[in-house]
């Protein structure tokens, strides 16, 4: 009993010890000025919740939204279609009755690329186990193969909390595209990136679910899709500074993983794509470019590699997530354009505000004020 009590103490230490040096590092991430051209380029997102696709909205709803599009410089919007459960099942109205609003936005937002979010949301993680089994797979690929046939331009997968190396999340992303073909949209929502070595297993430990992917593992899951959104709330982060920093090394880190698929195309033969081995989904090698880099290079955006949006917080309900104060749109689009100015210029980068039924008046003047029209 005294050799556990002090393996169980000795393991709190080095959490604490890593938690410390990674909140001394964030705490000075977010400071200094951001380039003037660091801010939006026409291309951001949004997401949407099934009252848009059920009836629920109005009018006027409809008119403020066309105006929030166009002032935001939004092109992608992410309409919940469907929640996936653990079979990979899932009800069909949020699409089946979407034909109104899919002919409504044909015509009123002509450039703008509408996709149905499916999402599947749960607690707890395994280092051995997938996600999904292979009949899930199927079922949840098939579902977006009907989301595609009932107008949506493609789809927006969003699955929590996936564990880095998991080979099923890949999979999944092949036979979507499959379904879906090769003209649709595929986008995926991606975990935060480990914004510093060596945290993302006392996390793990911690809160006994993935919190953190690492930048191989959003390299191999970049790869085959067409827009990778790096999500920006449910941080658990205590304090805005901290907040703020954490997001700065989110663009930095994921823009350094995915800058090779920008430049040369989608790169490594390694993984699953050459035959090679599979790791189990516990596995880690430093930031995983020697074995998760692989992908059958199918279905992403070509030689220019996916588009990158960076989730936002603009939501205050907590239907949509747990709230916080540190978590804001001031910090966040702050945050970014630090980022992006560290990392240099990337002319596919954007943000996707969650969620836009749910944002404020002040929220929406964050985003427009930090994002769209800073002062430069």
């Amino acid at each position: 009993m005294t050799w556990l009590l002090k393996r169980i103490l000795a393991g709190l230490a080095a959490i604490l010890v890593v938690a410390v040096g990674a909140g001394v590092l964030l705490g000075t991430q977010y400071s200094g000025t951001p380039a003037p051209w660091a801010a939006s380029q026409g291309s951001n997102a949004a997401w949407l919740s099934g009252a848009w696709v059920n009836g629920e909205k109005d009018v006027d709803d409809f008119t403020d939204l066309v105006r929030r599009v166009e002032q935001g410089e939004l092109t992608e919007l992410y309409v919940h279609v469907a929640d996936i459960d653990s079979e990979g099942g899932s009800d069909s109205a949020g699409y089946d009755s979407a034909g109104t609003f899919l002919d409504w936005a044909e015509n009123e937002l002509p450039d703008v690329t509408v996709l149905g979010w499916m999402e599947h949301s749960t607690e707890g993680s395994s280092l051995a186990e997938g996600r999904f089994d292979e009949d899930a797979r199927a079922e949840i690929a098939a579902t977006a193969g009907e989301v595609t046939d009932a107008g949506f331009a493609g789809v927006h997968l969003a699955i929590s909390p996936v564990t880095t190396n998991d080979s099923t999340l890949p999979e999944l992303l092949d036979q979507t595209r499959e379904e879906i073909g090769p003209d649709a949209v595929l986008s995926a929502q991606a975990q935060s990136i480990e914004p510093v070595a060596g945290v993302r297993l006392p996390m793990f430990a911690y809160s006994r679910e993935e919190r953190y992917w690492s930048k191989g593992y959003l390299r191999r899951v970049a790869d085959r899709v067409d827009s990778i959104v790096i999500q920006g709330h449910g941080t658990g982060m205590p304090m805005e500074s901290l907040y703020g920093g954490f997001m700065v090394r989110q663009v930095e880190e994921s823009l350094s993983a995915l800058e090779p698929l920008s430049e040369n195309g989608a790169e490594g033969s390694g993984g699953d794509a050459a035959g090679g081995s599979e790791e189990s989904p516990g596995a880690d090698s430093g930031d995983g470019q020697s074995n998760e880099d692989g992908g059958s290079g199918e279905g992403g955006s070509g030689a220019g590699g996916p588009s990158v949006r960076f989730g936002i917080p603009a939501y205050e309900s907590e239907t949509w997530g747990s709230t916080s104060s540190a978590e804001n749109v001031d910090t966040a689009t702050e945050a970014v354009r630090l980022g992006l100015t560290e990392h240099g210029q990337r002319d596919d980068v954007g943000l996707a505000v969650y969620v836009l039924d749910d944002t404020s008046g002040d929220d929406w003047a964050a985003y427009t004020d930090g994002w769209v029209r800073p002062e430069r």
